[in-house]
């Protein structure tokens, strides 16, 4: 399973939903305005805003406040415009990082995320250090209490998937092209299967294994950068144990 799959999994299991679920708001409130923005304010004919609007409903964001950010989007309401951008970096032990970014004021952030990276033993680095490391990829996590791996298979390569991994002892991970993930997300919800993780992101090629100081500094600057406002996701290649992860976050 990939290090951001992991990190995902095992801040889900430990986050606290309610202290944390202003700032997941105002993350998802700037992915639908974008999105609108970019493809127009109909989910049915903008894959970007139908996945944002999906996520915002499970995060239970209600309805009137998803509805805004759409016409905000379209310009049906006045409101902020947001630039996107990647930034790329280096962590501890090497360890190749992207950061996406959607703000209004470029100056401030850069200047903000480069002080997270120096403050937790990394630094930030030109546009196309790293990027090249790294592939869109659609991702899935179904714990393996959860489904049958042989039907798992079936179901998520009938739909469209690329690939599915069971070399995790406690899921399976499923891969897909960018552009089918949300299709297979709903064949495997139709059957009754509990996803435990599933968004597009970007795996790298190879990992850099990270043990004691480095692998703790890691885990904070990651926490660090997603808990900036302007942060959207946080993608790297470390590979770091379980239970180093729960330890940390716990």
């Amino acid at each position: 399973m990939s290090g951001h799959s992991k990190w995902a999994t095992t801040k889900h299991k430990k986050a606290a939903a309610d202290s944390k679920r202003g700032k997941a708001f105002t993350k998802l409130i700037k992915e639908i305005t974008v999105a609108a923005r970019m493809g127009g304010g109909d989910p049915d004919g903008n894959p970007r805003l139908r996945l944002a609007i999906l996520k915002s409903k499970e995060q239970n964001m209600p309805a009137d406040n998803i509805k805004r950010a759409v016409m905000k989007g379209t310009g049906e309401l006045p409101g902020v415009s947001y630039e996107e951008i990647l930034y790329e970096g280096y962590g501890p032990g090497g360890t190749a990082m992207l950061v996406e970014i959607m703000t209004d004021n470029k100056n401030r952030t850069v200047a903000e995320i480069r002080h997270i990276f120096s403050k937790h033993g990394g630094h930030m680095g030109e546009a196309g250090c790293v990027g090249w490391m790294f592939h869109k990829t659609g991702d899935i996590l179904v714990e393996k209490s959860k489904a049958d791996e042989e039907t798992l298979m079936a179901l998520a390569l009938d739909a469209g998937a690329d690939d599915m991994k069971s070399d995790d002892p406690e899921q399976y991970e499923i891969l897909t092209a960018p552009g089918e993930l949300e299709r297979v997300k709903k064949a495997l919800e139709a059957k009754g299967i509990p996803l435990a993780f599933a968004e597009a992101t970007q795996i790298p090629q190879t990992y850099v294994k990270l043990e004691g100081k480095d692998a703790e500094q890691m885990l904070k600057l990651m926490e660090a950068l997603e808990d900036h406002d302007d942060v959207q996701k946080v993608h790297a290649n470390f590979d770091i144990a379980q239970d180093v992860m729960e330890k940390v976050l716990g």
